[in-house]
């Protein structure tokens, strides 16, 4: 039998990485890990968990607002970019510090460089070779930006995070996850925010009424949308940046962040943002990618060479830092602990932090009308409770989408404040196969917004009913 320095070492100490690498060691296994930025991954260190600190920060100004109509008189405020960001930054060293000692807790041996494969069973780290029995990669993504004239000009979601100053004027280009946050984060520090989609609505993959239903409350916060299109070349002037686009007058703003996707950390790159010359190795075992650099793995997460592993944004599945655990914990118990386990892609919840936030968890109308044919919809849109007296004028929207012949509820959308603790908890009732009967007998709690997902009785006619009327 081969003796080898590991039993497993991984390319990537983000969520998933780590989750990973700390199951693996739990039940003896002997593990490595590598990373050559900071401990954490993108959701820790430059994505989820600071954006969210800055969703807080900048609901600030419309709780000041709200609190005059419950009697309260609020004196002069004052925001500081540079404490919060400050703040922010003092939080994630915190988190990085913590994740280094889960590793070392764990016996999980870090090296804090960089990782490249050599063989199926040999990994170089800062030029030092080791051997492992098998390789997991969870090296995730980065974000990408189309390379026209002047792109070096903007900024990703990683500069973002860390401005100097809050701009003033600021163009988000994208319709998906991260330019929605971001646009609610600048507007609600005071920025003024226009949004650059190539389509007519945002979250294009999403459900059609969390389509429409945000789409119209980001224009009532304030943000500009210039759908249909597209930015051309950016013009670096003394004041400002000018966007040239391919419908209407040209944009004149301070920033530009580009949130138009992401790209799987595996080959070399050298852009306008990036310097690395060096990719990770997988050419030397001929590990089969797809077009964009999304490493192919089969269900149980195993690559084309059979001693080498993937999870998370790297493999281009479902992108989200509780599926990346996931894969890699099933991944763990399959390898390390006689317990052969695969992750269910089925019905995961997600949530966009916007403002208002969306959460939604299984099918949306569309896909159950292409998957299961006919379907019950039972929809609410009201005002909160909380606005009544605050005077905001904000609306929240509640969809459920059943399935007619069994009364299964196949998916649940919300816009609204608390949409993602809300669905969280649905999302279990949903994984279960709960039925529409069952949610309309439980008992709701008053006054909520989330006892609307149990009192919905009237069902939306069937849009063929629609037409005819």
């Amino acid at each position: 039998m081969a003796s080898y320095d590991f039993d497993l070492f991984t390319l990537g100490a983000g969520s998933g990485g780590v989750s990973g690498s700390r199951r693996a060691a739990a039940y003896g296994a002997r593990v490595g890990i590598c990373e050559d930025s900071i401990v954490g991954g993108t959701c820790v260190i430059r994505g989820c968990v600071p954006k969210k600190l800055l969703v807080y920060g900048a609901h600030f100004a419309e709780e000041f607002a709200d609190a005059a109509g419950y009697g309260w008189t609020v004196g002069e405020t004052r925001f500081d970019w540079a404490t919060l960001i400050a703040n922010k930054n003092r939080e994630i060293g915190r988190l990085n510090g913590i994740y280094k000692k889960l590793l070392s807790d764990s016996g999980v041996k870090l090296y804090e460089k960089r990782g490249k494969i050599i063989d199926p069973h040999t990994v170089e780290v800062g030029g030092e070779r080791f051997t492992t029995r098998r390789i997991m990669i969870a090296t995730g993504a980065r974000p990408v930006a189309p390379q026209i004239p002047g792109i070096e000009h903007s900024i990703s979601s990683n500069e973002a995070l860390d401005l100097a100053e809050l701009p003033k004027r600021i163009a988000i280009v994208g319709g998906g996850y991260i330019a929605l946050e971001f646009a609610g984060i600048f507007a609600g520090l005071g920025s003024e925010v226009t949004l650059v989609i190539r389509g007519n609505q945002v979250l294009k993959s999403f459900d059609d009424d969390v389509r429409e239903t945000l789409t119209e409350a980001l224009v009532r916060h304030g943000i500009a949308i210039r759908n249909h299109t597209e930015i051309v070349r950016i013009d670096k002037a003394l004041g400002g940046l000018t966007l040239v686009t391919t419908n209407g007058a040209p944009l004149l703003v301070d920033q530009v962040l580009y949130a138009t996707g992401r790209e799987p950390n595996t080959h070399a790159y050298a852009s306008t943002r990036h310097a690395n010359t060096e990719g990770i190795g997988l050419e030397n075992v001929g590990i089969a990618t797809d077009r964009y650099g999304a490493i192919a793995v089969d269900e149980w997460s195993q690559t084309s060479v059979p001693s080498i592993y993937a999870v998370g944004d790297v493999t281009n599945r479902l992108n989200l830092t509780p599926v990346a655990i996931a894969e890699a914990r099933a991944l763990a118990e399959t390898l390390f602990n006689d317990n052969p386990t695969k992750f269910d892609p089925t019905d995961v919840p997600t949530a966009v932090f916007s403002q208002p936030p969306v959460a939604t968890v299984g099918m949306t109308e569309a896909e159950a009308r292409v998957k299961v044919g006919a379907v019950d919809i039972y929809r609410s849109r009201f005002r909160p409770l909380k606005h009544t007296l605050s005077g905001r004028e904000e609306r929240t929207m509640m969809k459920l989408v059943v399935d007619r012949a069994t009364d299964r509820v196949l998916g649940c959308h919300m816009v609204g404040a608390d949409a993602p603790e809300i669905i969280q908890g649905l999302a279990i009732a949903v994984k279960c196969g709960a039925t529409k009967k069952q949610f309309d007998q439980t008992v709701g709690i008053h006054p909520t917004a989330a006892e609307e997902f149990v009192t919905m009785r009237d069902k939306l006619p069937d849009p063929v009913a629609k037409a005819a009327e």
